[in-house]
């Protein structure tokens, strides 16, 4: 039976941030199973009954949802400034679930959305390598050195991008635009934007196509499915 921390437990239900969740342990306002518990690391397993200050936990349901992010959206669940978040449009169900990454404001396209913790951080590990597609619609038409470049690592702020697949999708000799298809599984700041940018390309219009095996097949823009459970033993293992 797979068990989890307390306090992690605690903090996946809601009841407070992890490290309010461990202050709540050590002052001895949490038992398990009737039982009062100080030590920080124990162990749970789901049939445990845990009650913070006399008021029982209840555990959320682990849920997985492919979203279609539109642009003009924050890959966040709150934002100080009043915009728009892809929590905004999972309202009708009653899990809190946060986007695995992000993707930028103006970018649109797959986002996992997830109240798995474990999951989202081992799919954002770099040591997973989870190949990611965007489209990208360019200024210009690239070349084939460009192209080149981009496969063989382009060098942006001060690191060495690793080699991502590049090939032109489709072009517009008389607007002079293209659209360019970039796969990369790193996932840093503005990442594919300053690598056209780099070669002399910069992207207009940016769209996340696919996420490791997923893709947006049969989704339109602020639509979202639940993943299969195909799907999710998948991004598992």
């Amino acid at each position: 039976m797979e068990t989890e921390r307390l306090q992690k437990v605690m903090a996946n239900a809601g009841v407070a941030s992890r490290r309010a969740s461990e202050k709540l342990i050590i002052d001895g306002k949490v038992k398990v199973n009737g039982g009062i518990v100080k030590e920080l690391g124990t162990k749970v397993s789901s049939e445990d009954v845990i009650t913070v200050a006399g008021r029982s936990l209840e555990r959320e349901q682990k849920v997985y949802y492919l979203f279609y992010k539109p642009r003009g959206v924050i890959s966040a669940v709150s934002d100080d400034k009043g915009r728009k978040v892809v929590t905004d449009y999972f309202a009708e169900i009653p899990e809190r679930v946060y986007p695995v990454g992000r993707l930028d404001y103006d970018t649109s396209g797959l986002l996992i959305m997830t109240n798995d913790g474990d999951l989202a951080n081992k799919l954002m590990h770099p040591r997973y390598k989870i190949d990611k597609t965007y489209l990208a619609k360019v200024s210009g038409i690239p070349d084939n050195e460009a192209l080149k470049k981009l496969r063989l690592g382009v060098k942006i702020d001060k690191y060495k991008a690793a080699p991502a697949k590049s090939k032109i999708v489709s072009s517009d000799q008389k607007k002079k635009k293209a659209l360019v298809s970039l796969t990369i599984h790193e996932g840093r700041y503005h990442q594919v934007k300053k690598m056209l940018a780099a070669v002399g390309y910069p992207v207009e219009k940016l769209r996340r196509e696919s996420y490791g095996f997923l893709t947006l097949q049969g989704l339109t823009s602020g639509d979202y499915r639940p993943l299969t459970r195909e799907e999710i033993e998948r991004l598992k293992s």
